[in-house]
């Protein structure tokens, strides 16, 4: 996000004290290469294309680099999934998403960008942005420039050749009294096909003649979404199980157990986090700027004397989160985070060291939402259920292999 406007604090009772929760960014014969970490460009192995549409995108096949799911065995204890999530997504002068895509390729991760829409479409062209109960053109966050535009346009697309999911954070981030949570099923339709319009139509709206297409139909590759300040989500549920999404990761607050669905079945809830906030008796959301509403009072420009020891206990945060998780239920541990440099930057600094730190644990699997869908969708429903009586930091009684040693259905699937 370029700015913490319009974000607001949604705080909790006595049972999470100071918890900061965020209501808060035609066929063709051609090749497109591979994706190399470090320039986004393809250099690596071609793939055949079928331009779509314009030609702002291509169907290149299957995505490169995504594991194949497998059902749990009788007894055996899950692997401690972990997904490190990103709002807004776009690639500013900081160079955030190179950064953090490298982190990702040394570590073996996926990890979930969610684009912002207009972050593909020039201010020149903001006209084309109809936002619902808003001024055409209007935005809470800024328009990119054109540069900023185009190196997005890289990033995204390598980031998806090295297996990374695309979602989508929507398009002008309206939080608060006037934003997102007033908005009807109807409107939240027309804000996700204008995100989508803007994503697939680039090439004319920016006139850039110089980049590949994106590798993927994103009309299909899109199957969930963060809404802006985390508001909104009762009225984007139908709408996002109308369109087929699997998931939704909006939902503020959430604790530390095996996710479920919501929407009558249909679609997977992941909600950030309440996790053990540091050197407190209290949580905090499992996001960057609730840490920084915590430390900062929500000043992004905080007392530099302090930043030492801020980004010191954002990292050991986000370890606490993930120990808890890791050491007792297992339930996957949700990050959601911002390219951002708020209090000079100790929030990319504390997050890219913990993902150091919880990569050299064994059995840890870093995601995307997608891969964690598809896992998810292959286990034994009644193995999901037995997962989700178990609390936040609670251990299986007698271990794993009596926990879950009742052989799995052979024909179940997820509910």
């Amino acid at each position: 996000m370029n700015g913490i406007s319009r974000r607001r604090v949604l705080t909790a009772g006595a049972t999470t004290g100071a918890l900061g929760a965020l209501s808060a960014c035609s066929s063709g014969g051609l090749s497109l290469g591979g994706a190399s970490p470090s320039d986004g460009r393809g250099t690596a192995q071609a793939r055949t294309l079928k331009p779509i549409g314009d030609g702002s995108t291509a169907d290149t096949g299957a995505q490169p680099k995504q594991p194949k799911p497998e059902r749990l065995k009788p007894g055996q204890r899950p692997p401690q999934f972990v997904v490190f999530s990103w709002d807004g997504a776009g690639e500013l002068s900081n160079q955030l998403f190179s950064r953090f895509r490298e982190a990702a390729a040394r570590h073996g991760a996926s990890m979930t960008f969610f684009l912002s829409g207009i972050y593909t479409l020039p201010e020149s062209k903001k006209h084309l942005y109809r936002p619902p109960q808003h001024p055409v053109g209007a935005s809470a966050i800024g328009y990119l420039a054109d540069r900023h535009i185009h190196a997005t346009l890289q990033q995204v697309r390598a980031a998806w050749l090295e297996g990374h999911e695309i979602g989508t954070h929507f398009n002008g981030h309206f939080c608060g009294s006037d934003g997102v949570r007033r908005w009807s099923p109807a409107e939240w339709r027309s804000e996700i096909e204008q995100a989508v319009r803007f994503v697939t139509e680039w090439k004319t709206n920016t006139g850039f003649t110089d980049l590949d297409p994106l590798p993927f139909d994103y009309r299909k590759e899109l199957i969930g979404g963060r809404t802006p300040c985390l508001e909104g989500q009762s009225s984007l549920l139908p709408t996002a199980a109308d369109l087929g999404w699997k998931y939704d990761a909006s939902s503020p607050g959430g604790l530390q157990i095996w996710p479920g669905k919501v929407q009558g079945g249909r679609i997977w809830d992941f909600p950030l986090q309440s996790i053990p906030f540091s050197g407190h008796s209290f949580q905090v959301l499992s996001m960057d700027y609730n840490m920084m509403f915590n430390q900062s009072g929500g000043n992004p420009l905080g007392d530099r004397s302090r930043y030492d020891a801020w980004r010191a206990q954002a990292r050991d945060t986000y370890l606490a989160g993930f120990r808890r998780a890791y050491e007792t239920n297992r339930a996957p541990f949700f990050v959601g985070n911002h390219f951002e440099r708020w209090n000079g930057g100790i929030y990319m600094d504390a997050v890219e060291d913990a993902i150091e730190r919880i990569a050299g644990h064994d059995e840890v699997r870093m995601v995307s939402f997608r891969q964690l869908v598809e896992w998810l969708e292959a286990q034994d429903p009644a193995v999901l259920r037995k997962l989700r009586t178990l609390a936040p930091g609670q251990s299986p009684l007698g271990g794993w292999a009596e926990f879950l040693g009742t052989p799995a259905s052979p024909t179940g699937t997820a509910a």
